[in-house]
């Protein structure tokens, strides 16, 4: 391939040496034994690691090529059965172990995560399979080890963090970032070098089932959110993928894997820019393909996305892997190749590297279509110099290199590994506590310490209400024999139990979310009757492929809540004791026929293995609630809300009786304490809300200032929104758009400036013609407390000529917070 078709930093230089004169070669010997008796560049850490790459695939012939192209998923067969549909025949653990290594293996796919193991016993057990693997290939390579780690290290005994939906409620990219290094170090102690996540799907429609895993409805929130978590994931030397790339979250009717048919503008300004975020400034090193088929093309044989856009045009140099069978699925399901040889040729010309979980493409099928001619060597020699790549910048090409994980270096003794440290539970609980949004108060909370309260529902004694899709209960579920099953967690009701030692609570289950029945509804009734205040927990189910009521392949028909719990909702208002409803859910569900009626409201997106204790902080006031809503709460179950990030037109408007507004809009949250800004500056002049327009050029930037008091009695903290409003461009804008945000902790009496410096990149979107650019005319900021709620109005003229801007441009606003203290 010339090199003109190569991205930067994507040189082939492989040789198209075939196997014949690649054995002629080696003749004599095998395995790694034979290779330290001649000169290999490739094992030099001092050498450049391109000039390493070049080393190490010259030599290589091309079975042992496309076998760095491959993965291997041990065991899975064991426990697949309710993982996912669609598999059963796509995965094949009955290979011969040795035979398949004889020719080196590229990726080993969730070795903790498939089923459960004990932390020492899964590091203990790699490091024999990585052992095995280096002995079984003749240059002594090892594998890469992915897992999931979206809410945590998906193993049995990690700490289970709160869901992305939470992050995104935090408004707190720091703290996600920490998480993420915590992530990060306890999976590379156990000998894993590739984490899947996170996610940066922007949310579309919520009745999508996997509207959990994302972070929120806008992008630039799910953009600096997830490149928060890139950092701190890469921070620890584990490799961040983003996924899907990209459109996922667009299909019809929320529906998983169905087509996606959003216009170029939508996917350019929408549903691209979170990745371009983390691509940039994250420095994500792994990008995975989504199931998305946009207007007929599926994402896995999208070379302009794949290759054009992502490596061409944003510079990306990392490793762009298959979603689970997705390149299987360009035959099975997308219809577009007719054999799995024909489906391996369209991902790896597209930009695929490596499939995942496992081989069945990108092996026999692969290697025969580059001996019979139908797909080009220097294609399969792309995709390596990026693996060889990754795989030498980890130092897995390096002699020094050992199978033997960090956690488990002591091969003597039988050394604890801890995954679920105080360190790690303290974040967890930090985060949950963050993303609990006090959506509604009518001044019933915090709970009285005394008196008699009814706690009812079917999530208000229940730990897997806390656990979104992706954390191992609620992937695998079982424990390893011999260890304790006993989850590490605390339900509502136990929590609420502790914080209110002096309140008389009574208890009353009300069955599965989906399988509420009436006598127990009844006797909910009954006991909130008797109650001074009656707290509701209700809720969704995380589960995989219609086992659950939120999750992957869990979707939804309307925004109704599961089962009966509406109906237990009105059972209990009708009672006239005030109802306090937590919503533990891995989406907004549409609350506007009771909502008035409700004394509270708190919501809380699967929130974690501290989930419990705070939700009941909330409640009793021992937490000052401070989340606010990544998306908004929808006012009917049957009317899809359109989201903030929309043009006039899908607002509430005189040319439809359809009102799509929510109930409670995007950022959106309560709290404890009371806050006051004052009069903002723009670069550093009061702002006159009868004066005229700032004038700046396409090319300026704005510096606006705003100092933020709490009023109240009480730490707390509040978030400044800001948002961009384009009145009249060349095509329909948004009404409002996010474009910064601070989340700023106050004592009661303390002041801090909060500066938020504007590019007017920031303005940008994609024109008529397709280009992105920054054009003059009239625009507005709001400083807000939600998408809805604004604090002020700063007016701009941008003059000059209309800008053209391109992936080096601005895309966040720099945010300055005055130290406290």
């Amino acid at each position: 391939m010339s090199s003109k078709d190569d991205a930067p930093g994507d040189t082939v230089v492989g040789t198209g040496q075939d196997d014949r004169s690649r054995a002629a070669t080696t003749a004599g010997g095998s395995g790694p034994a034979q290779l330290a008796e001649e000169p290999a560049s490739w094992r030099d850490p001092m050498l450049a690691v391109q000039d390493r790459v070049f080393d190490l695939l010259s030599r290589m012939s091309l079975a042992e090529k496309v076998a760095q192209l491959s993965s291997f998923w041990r065991g899975a067969n064991a426990s697949i059965d309710d993982m996912a549909p669609l598999q059963h025949d796509l995965v094949d653990d009955t290979v011969d172990w040795a035979e398949l290594l004889q020719n080196g293996l590229g990726q080993l796919t969730r070795p903790f995560g498939t089923t459960a193991v004990l932390p020492v016993d899964g590091a203990r057990a790699l490091a024999r399979v990585q052992a095995e693997i280096v002995a079984g290939n003749r240059f002594g390579i090892p594998a890469l080890v992915h897992e999931e780690c979206l809410t945590g290290f998906m193993t049995w005994g990690a700490t289970v963090y709160p869901t992305p939906l939470a992050w995104g409620a935090s408004f707190d990219p720091d703290l996600v970032a920490q998480m993420a290094a915590r992530i990060g170090q306890d999976m590379r102690q156990v000998g894993v070098h590739q984490g899947l996540a996170p996610v940066l799907d922007v949310a579309r429609d919520p009745r999508w089932g996997r509207t959990e895993e994302t972070i929120g409805e806008d992008p630039y929130l799910v953009g600096t959110i997830g490149t928060a978590y890139v950092r701190g994931l890469e921070s620890a030397g584990v490799v961040a993928t983003l996924k899907h790339f990209a459109g996922y979250s667009a299909s019809r009717a929320g529906r998983n894997f169905a087509p996606v048919s959003v216009g170029p503008r939508e996917f350019a300004d929408v549903l691209l820019l979170p990745f371009e975020m983390a691509v940039r400034d994250g420095g994500a090193r792994s990008v995975m393909h989504s199931y998305a088929e946009v207007d007929g093309v599926p994402a896995a044989a999208d070379s302009g996305l794949l290759t054009d856009l992502l490596r061409g045009r944003w510079g990306f140099t990392g490793t762009v892997v298959a979603d689970y069978f997705g390149v299987s699925f360009l035959e099975l399901l997308h219809g577009v190749a007719d054999s799995p040889a024909a489906a391996a040729a369209l991902a790896l010309v597209a930009g695929v590297d490596v499939e995942l979980p496992g081989v069945r493409c990108y092996g026999a099928p692969l290697v025969e279509a580059v001996r019979r001619g139908t797909v080009p060597e220097s294609v399969v020699d792309r995709a390596l110099t990026r693996v060889l790549r990754q795989k030498c910048e980890l130092g897995l090409l390096d002699p020094q290199w050992s199978p033997v994980p960090p956690a488990v270096a002591d091969a003597t003794a039988r050394q604890p590994v801890d995954l679920d440290s105080a360190t790690n539970r303290e974040l967890a609980r930090r985060l949950a506590e963050e993303s609990v949004v006090l959506v509604s108060n009518d001044g019933c909370l915090p709970l009285p310490s005394q008196g008699r309260i009814a706690v009812v529902g079917p999530l208000a004694d229940s730990l897997t209400g806390m656990l979104g899709c992706y954390t191992f209960p609620s992937h695998v579920g079982s424990a390893p024999a011999g260890a304790d099953d006993e989850l590490r967690m605390t339900t509502v009701l136990a929590a609420l139990r502790a914080e209110l030692p002096d309140t008389t609570i009574e208890h009353v289950a009300t069955g599965p979310v989906d399988a509420q029945d009436i006598p127990s509804i009844v006797v909910a009734a009954d006991a909130a009757a008797r109650a001074d205040i009656c707290v509701a927990v209700v809720g969704d189910r995380a589960g995989l492929f219609g086992n659950g009521t939120s999750g992957e392949g869990c979707d939804a028909t309307d925004l109704e809540l599961p089962g009966r719990q509406g109906e237990l909702i009105e059972a209990l208002v009708a009672t006239g004791t005030p109802v306090v409803l937590v919503l533990l859910t891995g989406r907004p569900y549409a609350l506007g026929q009771f909502a008035d009626r409700l004394a509270a409201v708190l919501q809380a997106f699967f929130p974690g293995a501290e989930g419990g204790p705070a939700v009941a902080g909330i409640l009793t006031g021992r937490v000052c609630p401070s989340g606010r809503l990544p998306i908004g709460v929808p006012r009917l179950p049957g009317g899809q809300p359109a989201g903030y990030l929309s043009p006039a037109l899908a607002h509430r408007s005189e040319v439809s009786n359809v009102d799509p507004s929510p109930l409670f809009p995007f950022g959106h949250g309560l709290s404890y304490t009371t806050f006051d800004w004052s009069t903002p500056l723009v670069d550093g002049a009061p702002v006159d809300p009868d004066g005229a327009a700032l004038e700046i050029g396409t090319d300026g930037a704005v510096r606006v200032t705003v100092r933020v008091t709490n009023t109240g009695a009480r730490t707390g903290a509040d978030v400044v929104q800001l948002y961009l409003h384009d009145p009249v461009a060349q095509v329909t804008r948004p009404v409002a758009r996010l474009i910064g945000y601070s989340r700023v902790e106050l004592a009661p009496g303390e002041s801090r400036r909060v500066e938020f410096d504007v590019s007017m990149d920031l303005s940008c979107f994609t024109g008529r013609d397709g280009r992105r650019i920054v054009e003059p005319g009239d625009l507005l900021l709001w400083l807000a407390a939600s998408s809805l709620d604004v604090r002020a109005q700063l007016r701009l003229r941008l003059t000059g000529p209309v800008r053209q801007v391109d992936h080096r441009r601005r895309l966040t606003s720099t945010v300055t917070i005055e130290p406290g203290g």
